[in-house]
């Protein structure tokens, strides 16, 4: 194998993504080769050692139970990138080597320079938000039906479950090359674009859960089945996701940009009472079209016929910061990973000490957020990223999301009248630009920067998420 590699080493082909896929088989070859034996046993061995240790600390919601084993987790992983990505490492921060293994292209530096942009956008914002539901308690008040605790949501698993089908076989989710299924956290997974699964879980004490957990992984799915197939893309590198935050980008624009519009709610109240039907019925063994748009679709969730679809969309987002990252509303979302980007980054540096790293978590909670932790279960032990070696990881969440807001924003340049068609379901044209945009690109290009420039003209750049964000909750929220 090494001596394919060497000779493939400075190659020069016609085809860019043919190109692609030399470069990232060096890179990829270059990277697993320098890791030792030892130290790939070592780090195997480590990463199931500390996810039992940190699943019975989260049990026991006793970070102290796990501090020694998370120090030895980060100093293997310093000295992982070091060993894999030497000059990644050299060129910047040892940090910088367990970025570039989920965001490549990516170092602390920039991505300073980035989240420092999107804080000072979002603080002001937050505040103002926060001023203003303390002032006026009413703004943002849940229609009584949409109300987690309300009694027409108990027992309704099966049903949340049908509807998220239907909603995914609207989106585009092609299930004869996928699954379906529940699991105790929501994932996409599956060995080729022929074959992708996903799974979300329902709860009858919060109907939003199961339904925006459907959407995102439906998102993350869909980029996973519109990957290349053909003789170049096939299994090669190149057909792989660009990055963990492109990926994210996908996945969130079509559960924030769209889930969370007034248009997917004028498509989606419908669904989920008595309504006539807009083409398809569900039965518990799939979807099955009708030709007669006058039949009554099935009464999903009764309770809520009189909630319009502005109650649903004031409902899905309501600003209202909590201790659980991924239950956090898309405003307060992005300081959950400011938090845990400084902390491992402080730690890979050797500049805090493991045992204070609850203080500095609550400290935080408090100061940005103004929510007590009042555990360690809900508070640092929450994720688990960390017990299994995935430093580096939590920034593709907000860098995603800033890549949706532009990739978005593109999609609205080029498709006219895309709001009004994802108000009537039709969601093909948005699904099928992705995929000739994103889906297919795949890895063609050597960073998301480079990627973003290609469809919106511009590199990572957080104002276009900022003006979504102040467009939305400055109208929700009266603070114009």
């Amino acid at each position: 194998m090494a001596e394919v590699i060497d000779a493939a080493r400075g190659l020069t082909l016609d085809d860019a993504r043919e190109n692609a896929n030399v470069r990232d088989a060096i890179e990829g070859f270059d990277v697993e080769s320098r890791k030792s034996k030892d130290l790939a046993e070592r780090e195997a061995r480590l990463e199931s050692e500390c996810y039992v240790a940190w699943k019975k600390a989260r049990e026991a919601s006793d970070f102290e139970a796990y501090a020694s084993i998370l120090q030895d987790m980060f100093a293997l992983k310093r000295e992982v990138a070091a060993t894999t990505r030497p000059d990644v490492c050299a060129a910047g921060e040892p940090y910088d080597g367990a970025l570039d293994a989920f965001e490549r292209g990516m170092i602390a530096q920039r991505l300073d320079s980035i989240f420092a942009a999107t804080r000072e956008g979002l603080d002001p914002l937050l505040k103002a938000v926060l001023a203003k539901k303390r002032a006026t308690p009413e703004i943002d008040a849940l229609h009584p039906a949409l109300a987690f605790d309300h009694p027409g949501w108990k027992g309704s698993v099966e049903k949340q479950a049908k509807l998220s089908r239907r909603v995914a076989t609207d989106l585009g989710f092609d299930f004869t090359k996928g699954r379906f299924d529940v699991s105790t956290h929501p994932f996409t997974g599956g060995a080729c674009p022929t074959d992708v699964r996903i799974t979300t879980r329902y709860s009858d004490g919060n109907w939003l859960e199961g339904f925006a957990g459907t959407v995102h992984e439906v998102g993350h799915a869909l980029y996973e089945q519109g990957r290349a197939c053909d003789a170049v893309g096939d299994g090669l590198p190149v057909s792989k996701a660009l990055s963990m935050g492109t990926h994210e980008s996908q996945s969130l624009l079509w559960e924030r940009m769209v889930l969370q519009s007034r248009s997917f709610w004028i498509y989606a109240t419908p669904l989920c009472g008595s309504a006539l039907n807009q083409g398809a019925f569900i039965l518990l063994d799939g979807v099955v079209p009708l030709t007669n748009r006058t039949h009554r679709f099935h009464e999903a969730f009764p309770h809520t016929k009189d909630a319009s679809p502005e109650d649903f969309y004031r409902a899905v987002n309501r600003v209202q910061p909590g201790l659980i990252r991924v239950e956090a509303d898309e405003l307060s979302y992005p300081f959950h990973v400011f938090l845990r980007y400084d902390v491992e980054r402080a730690l890979f540096a050797g500049e805090l000490d493991v045992a204070t790293i609850p203080q500095k978590w609550n400290a935080f909670m408090k100061e940005r957020l103004d929510v007590d932790v009042s555990d360690d279960a809900s508070g640092v032990l929450q994720d688990i990223h960390w017990s299994f070696g995935a430093v580096g990881y939590f920034p593709s969440y907000t860098l995603g999301a800033i890549m949706a807001a532009q990739i978005y924003a593109a999609a609205e340049d080029k498709l006219p009248g895309l709001s009004e068609k994802i108000s009537k379901g039709e969601f093909a044209p948005l699904r099928e630009w992705l995929r000739t945009e994103i889906h297919e690109v795949g890895s063609t290009y050597a960073s998301p920067d480079d990627l973003l420039r290609s469809v919106t003209g511009d590199g990572i750049d957080p104002k276009p998420f900022l003006d979504y964000l102040r467009a939305k909750y400055s109208e929700l929220y009266g603070l114009n």
